[in-house]
């Protein structure tokens, strides 16, 4: 009996002592984890709530029309100025030559007005020139209304005396009568010219004034054979940048609207990496620190990079309902602010196999 209670009492105790074993062991392989992550946690800091980013260009269209080709696949890569979509321009040329026969009228409208302009000043030099000529012949309308009065005046004094006859005296008069009303008509003769010149200058100024008004006319119309190959030009839709078409949702015949959007090209050349951090984080944050950067991707392999920018507001801020702090709903909640990180070994080939929205672990390296 007795021997059996000591084996009994025995089996217990190496139980007590393996297990204490163990738990020293796992109090020590925490300590020591713990310990660990404490002192990573004064060196770096991590977020796993980060994603790969690159330059989407959207391809949009500036005219509405229908679809004639589509000479781009899903998934194709690209070079800028490619031909993607080409719309069909039958319209666009119409316009086209339509503004131009516009321009065609306009520049026969300046040439008639230029014309036009030359005559009215060819006719104010004739009627100054007539204009002349009457003064000579008023000159010499009076010359002849003094000579005329004079020998009136003395055949006047001798009718008196009875030395000529009244025949004589009667045709002395009559002379004198019609010089007068010779100088009288060559005066209104004048007048008339005068009142012609006049009028001729007004009719130049008129038509100059047309010249401006069809020379505007042309440069209107000259705007609109502009904007309409313009227009025509965007009936072919290149790429906006080098990279990759996203899904191309676009078919032969379909209508498409000004500004309406069909497609991406993805820059694959130019990749970073956007981590939010949150706002407790950004003690030792500062631009210029090392980074590694491990995808989920590409397990076990680092990516170098390096702290490039601090976004200027957080998340939330640019939300499209951002909250509203003085409404009385205000919840305090840990912030989080975006942080640009960018790639530092472009050697490295597995780079440029990242795609844009990846999920990505990061580390910053504060010392």
């Amino acid at each position: 009996m007795a021997t059996q209670e000591t084996g009994s009492n025995a089996a217990p105790k190496k139980r007590s002592k393996s297990f204490l074993i163990v738990l020293i062991l796992l109090v020590i392989a925490g300590g020591a984890f713990g310990v660990s992550k404490y002192i990573h946690s004064l060196h770096h800091e991590e977020t796993d709530d980060a994603q790969v980013e690159a330059h989407l260009n959207p391809v949009i269209p500036k005219i509405s029309g229908y679809v004639a080709e589509v000479r781009v696949k899903d998934n194709q890569r690209v070079k800028k100025g490619d031909t993607l979509l080409v719309l069909d321009s039958r319209d666009f040329k119409l316009r086209v030559e339509q503004a131009e026969a516009a321009l065609a009228t306009a520049e026969r409208n300046r040439s008639s007005a230029e014309a036009s302009t030359h005559a009215a000043r060819a006719n104010i030099a004739t009627s100054q020139a007539a204009v002349g000529a009457i003064d000579a012949q008023i000159e010499a309308a009076q010359v002849n209304v003094w000579r005329t009065t004079q020998d009136y005046n003395r055949y006047a004094n001798l009718i008196k005396d009875h030395s000529i006859t009244q025949q004589q005296y009667e045709q002395a008069q009559a002379a004198k009568e019609t010089a007068e009303k010779q100088l009288l008509v060559l005066q209104q003769q004048k007048a008339q010219a005068a009142r012609q010149t006049s009028a001729v200058t007004s009719q130049s100024s008129a038509t100059s004034t047309q010249v401006g008004i069809a020379e505007a006319s042309i440069e209107q119309r000259r705007v609109e054979v502009d904007e309409a190959k313009l227009n025509l030009s965007y009936t072919v839709i290149t790429a906006p940048a080098d990279g990759i078409a996203s899904k191309v949702n676009v078919q032969e015949g379909q209508f498409l609207g000004t500004g309406q959007a069909t497609f991406s090209i993805v820059q694959d050349n130019d990749i970073w990496v956007v981590a939010n951090f949150k706002e407790t984080q950004f003690d030792e944050l500062k631009i210029g620190q090392k980074v590694i950067v491990e995808a989920d991707a590409f397990p076990g392999h680092e990516f170098e990079a390096k702290l490039a920018s601090f976004s200027p507001a957080t998340g939330s801020r640019f939300a499209l309902l951002p909250p509203d702090n003085a409404s009385g709903n205000f919840v305090k909640t840990v912030q989080r602010l975006p942080v640009r990180i960018e790639f530092t070994n472009l050697q490295d080939s597995l780079v440029n196999q990242l795609k844009a929205g990846m999920n990505v672990n990061v580390d910053v390296h504060l010392n």
